[in-house]
Formats: C-alpha cells, structure tokens, sequence
C-alpha cells in the first residue's frame, strides 16, 4: 500500500527555492488561454475578418485557423483588448468561443498550435445572460483596479469601490436547493500533465491550487480560468516535521516576526494573478501559532483574499472569508478508498447541507473525481466551486 499522504492540498516534495523573486514567465513563446484568444478574435472580427450568417443562432461568426496566432501575442503579459463595440457602434452584448481540433495548451508544450475557433458575436443582452447560457469561462486576470505593484510583481488590492479579489476572481455561483459539496485539487503547476490533466477532466466548479514554484504559474492560472476553474494559490507553512520537511525558502515559520510573515506571503502573492484566496501547504505548526495566524490573516483581509485550508486550520476564525476542508479523500492512493471518501461527503452534505473535499493531483484522485463529478447532481447535490462555501467565522 503506498504510504500515506500529509494532509495537505500539495504532498511535499522538494522543490529549489528560487533565488530571485521576478514573477514567472511561461518558457517559450506565450500560451493563447482561451480568454485571449476570445479577445482577440474579437478583435480581429472587427478590423479585418468578414462575418457570415450563423444558421443556427442568426448572429454573426468568425471562423479563424489557430494554426495562425502563436505569434500574434504579443509581449509577454500584455493580452490582447477585447472590442467593446461592433461594427456601427452597437455594443456587443456577449462573445461565445468555440475551440475545435484543438490541444490544450501547455507550458511545457512547445508544438503549434492547430484546430479552428468559432467565435459567435450577439448583440441579444439576453445572450450573456444566465438563464441564456451557462457561464464557463472566467474573465482574464488581473482585473482593473484589483492589482498594485509591489517588490517582487503584483500584489493583489481592493479595489478603490471595495470590491475584493476574493469577490471579483470567485467563480460566479447560484445554489439550487440541493446539498452543496466542493472540491479542491492541489500541487498544481509542478507537474505539466497532471495540471493539464487536473484543468481539461474535471468541470469548472472544481476549485484548483497551484504552488507558487510551479514555472509558468500565470500560464496555467490563465488556462484553468479559461476552462472555468477559479484558482488558489498555496503559501508553504512550516509542518511539525520542520526542519526535515523543508518547503523551501519562503516558507511562513511559526515562530517569525509579523514583518516576515508578511514579506514571505507578498512574495508568494506577486507570483500571478487572479486567484481568489489562499491555501495552506503544510503548516501543521504554523497554522498553531495564534500570533502567526493573525498575521496571516491580517495581511490576507488586507488584500480582500480568502482562505481556503485542509483542515488544519479549522478551529481558526476571523474576519475574511474561510472555509476549511472536511476531508482529505486521497489519503489512501487507492480507487476504492477515494470513492468512499468522496461518498462520505455526500453524507456529511445531507446531514449539514455543505461539504468540502481536498486532494492532490495524482492520477488516481483526478480519475476517481470525474467519475464522482459525473453523477453527483443525478444523485441530488450540486457541486460548488469554494469560494461559495468561504465565510467570515
């Protein structure tokens, strides 16, 4: 039986600790999310390409070769600005992107890009309505006024109308009645397969964590919202195993003053953008320290963010928005043990009326998941991204 795993969103594992703090860059030439591609293939419907009747909705199409655009992009960081108008000045009421033939990008892909987009432009306002279309993809991060330049990239503000991160960066979410149960998936961004994997099986309301170290972290933040995932980003804590169970350089000590703890957590915030909270990886004795969890959260509330833990933290209160996972459901890396731990959420959500799971992205937990998924609103309950479930305590 393979030995068990600590419970946390990401399994240590040792990572190098940078050695300098710019924000990463996905290698290679920059990845098309799809948010960017809506842009600009919106863009280009505008200024170049000839619209033709869509028989099906009666609104106007672009049809463009993906083979064309991976080195249109643009300079790293900067996407593309989405047409506020159509042509004659009428507003575009709602973009819909189709992506055929296509591969998921990767980071550590280096292969062209192929297949077609079909991109539909409406001027119906009804058509970006909820009851029009269900809402899949995630606006592209940062959004304005949500983001300020700190030391080591940017940091995430409230905004000057008060809105927060936590709020704007949320996936967007309306309960039906039924039980509610989230799921989170960690460790992401260290392993390219498993993340690409984590992002394109499992539906948009499950919520995914990505380490900080992970190389093209804004890449594949970009591309989980792209599908619809909203995203965490995990702050390694120091674990009682400390110092064997090293999570690097920036790891948040138990025992450290404030102004560290909040050096430490800005360097591993500017590592991207458009994450709605924070997770914990590790920190079974930091997360014990009364002094040091009020440091954290008072820099968290600071910056309108969430957090979101494995459950180490769940007799932790305070005034940000807080949820913390009932149960890990890949301690035991084995397909029926995971399913009965996911079962035991269902239980606990009809007892309670809202469960919340973590896991890491081993390929068992990812396969063991979408099944799960698959069934779970035939079976009465509804699926909730976590920040649905994150309040003050």
């Amino acid at each position: 039986m393979p030995p068990a795993r600590p419970t946390t969103f990401a399994r240590p594992r040792p990572q190098p600790a940078p050695t300098a703090a710019p924000r990463d860059a996905p290698p290679g030439r920059p990845i098309l999310s799809a948010a960017t591609a809506a842009a600009f293939f919106a863009t280009c419907a505008i200024a170049a390409v000839s619209l033709t009747g869509n028989p099906k909705a009666g609104s106007p199409v672009v049809r463009l070769s993906l083979a064309r655009i991976g080195d249109i992009s643009g300079p790293a960081g900067a996407a593309p600005q989405a047409p506020e108008e159509a042509p004659g000045g009428a507003p575009f009421a709602a973009a819909t992107l189709e992506l055929t033939n296509a591969p998921a990008p990767s980071p550590a892909d280096d292969a062209p890009i192929g297949g077609e987009a079909i991109i539909t432009l409406s001027n119906d306002p009804s058509a970006g309505s909820p009851e029009a279309a269900p809402m899949t993809a995630l606006p592209r991060a940062p959004a304005a006024g949500l983001f300020a330049q700190g030391a080591a990239g940017p940091l995430p503000v409230v905004s000057a109308d008060g809105r927060t991160p936590a709020q704007a960066y949320a996936r967007p979410f309306a309960a039906d009645g039924k039980p509610k149960i989230a799921l989170v998936i960690g460790g992401l961004g260290l392993n390219a397969k498993a993340t690409r994997a984590a992002i394109t099986s499992l539906p948009p309301e499950v919520t995914l964590s990505f380490a900080p170290f992970a190389e093209g972290l804004q890449s594949w933040i970009d591309m989980a919202r792209a599908a619809g995932h909203e995203t965490l980003i995990e702050a390694p804590m120091e674990p009682r195993s400390s110092p064997e169970s090293d999570p690097g350089q920036y790891t948040l000590m138990a025992d450290a003053p404030a102004a560290q703890i909040t050096q430490r957590l800005d360097w591993v915030l500017s590592r991207a953008t458009g994450y709605f909270g924070v997770a914990n990886y590790l920190g079974s004795k930091f997360l014990q320290s009364p002094a040091s969890v009020a440091a954290l959260e008072s820099e968290l509330e600071k910056r309108g963010l969430a957090f979101i833990d494995d459950g180490s933290a769940a007799r932790v209160g305070g005034a940000l928005p807080r949820a913390s996972a009932d149960r890990i459901i890949d301690d035991q890396l084995d397909g029926g043990a995971i399913a009965a731990q996911l079962a035991g959420l269902e239980a606990q959500a009809s007892r309670t009326g809202h469960a919340l799971g973590s896991g890491f992205a081993y390929p068992i937990t990812l396969d063991e998941a979408a099944k799960w998924t698959a069934g779970l609103a035939q079976r009465g309950y509804q699926l909730t991204p976590a920040s649905a479930l994150a309040a003050p305590r």
